[in-house]
């Protein structure tokens, strides 16, 4: 590994400190610093407010699993504005890490990845099994934080990638054992569309109900993973559009991915309340405690 670079990106070391330091959650452990963070999420929530009028639904969902679990939030992504609004959603109640590509830190002014890591941004390399980001993410989920990761890696009709699903959000949720969490910004991306001024429409973020890794065992071991998220993407299409999931076409959103349509068809995923996912997680913890104390006692 070349000197002065982190294993698993190119950005510098100096940030890694803030990388492996919680952000939220109930470790014991030191946290990244939240001076700098609250004093930029202040002033943007201000304009944001001021600009956009925007509003939050059902972030009482958010707030009810993160409660007593790590939580990973997956969204749709058409904007460069939509991790503004989705950091806005979850604060000040929750402080949201992201994950975001690694390209964000490099060639960039130092300040611009040290801002990002004071933020609690968790770099990841794209197209790869970065197992650095995913270890990362896990333990933050683990410490009952927030993983906010934006599957489709790309920004809907702004660059020349074509979206794709893949399972890293099921992956990380899997191994920090915390429930997904479909959202959605709406109407970001009509800020800035090519060959326009900037516009300020309203904006509404729009949380939906979580969605549980184990009711995809029923699928074959190498598509589990794809399909929790692809379905958690599809709920995150139909709290956009106001429809019901049903009514998303996903083959035209992913023309290259599988398409679990039929399967799920045949197959109805149980749905789940944040309130009822929420408890349940109490009831488990209260027993691990307890357990944990009589053995202690013994």
């Amino acid at each position: 590994m070349p000197a002065g670079k982190n294993a698993g990106t190119d950005a510098p070391r100096g940030y890694e400190r803030f990388w492996d330091m919680p952000f939220g959650g109930v470790s014991e452990d030191r946290h990244i610093p939240k001076g700098v963070a609250t004093v930029i999420i202040v002033v943007v929530a201000a304009l944001s407010k001021l600009l956009f009028r925007y509003r939050v639904d059902h972030r009482e969902r958010l707030v009810a699993l993160a409660r007593d679990s790590g939580v990973v939030v997956v969204s749709n992504h058409t904007s460069f504005m939509d991790v503004v609004f989705l950091f806005l959603s979850a604060w000040p109640a929750i402080w949201p890490r992201f994950i975001a590509r690694d390209t964000l830190f490099a060639g960039k002014p130092r300040v611009f990845g040290w801002a990002l890591s004071r933020l609690g941004v968790i770099p990841i390399k794209r197209d790869s099994a970065d197992r650095t980001a995913i270890r990362r993410a896990s333990t933050s989920l683990k410490n009952r934080e927030t993983i906010v990761i934006l599957p489709e890696g790309t920004r809907r009709g702004k660059s020349d990638r074509t979206p794709e699903v893949h399972g890293g959000a099921a992956l990380i949720a899997r191994m920090g054992r915390a429930p997904i969490l479909p959202m959605t910004v709406r109407d970001a991306e009509h800020i800035k569309q090519k060959g326009r001024f900037v516009r300020f429409p309203r904006i509404t973020t729009e949380y939906g109900q979580p969605v549980l890794l184990e009711d995809f065992d029923f699928l074959p071991k190498d598509q589990r993973l794809d399909g929790c998220v692809w379905y958690a993407m599809r709920e995150c299409f139909a709290l956009s559009r106001r429809c019901s999931p049903e009514e998303v076409d996903m083959v035209e959103l992913f023309p290259n991915g599988y398409d679990f349509t039929p399967v799920f068809a045949a197959h109805p995923i149980p749905r789940h309340t944040a309130e009822e996912v929420a408890a349940e997680t109490a009831r488990k913890r209260a027993e691990e405690v307890s357990a944990s104390a009589e053995k202690g006692a013994s």
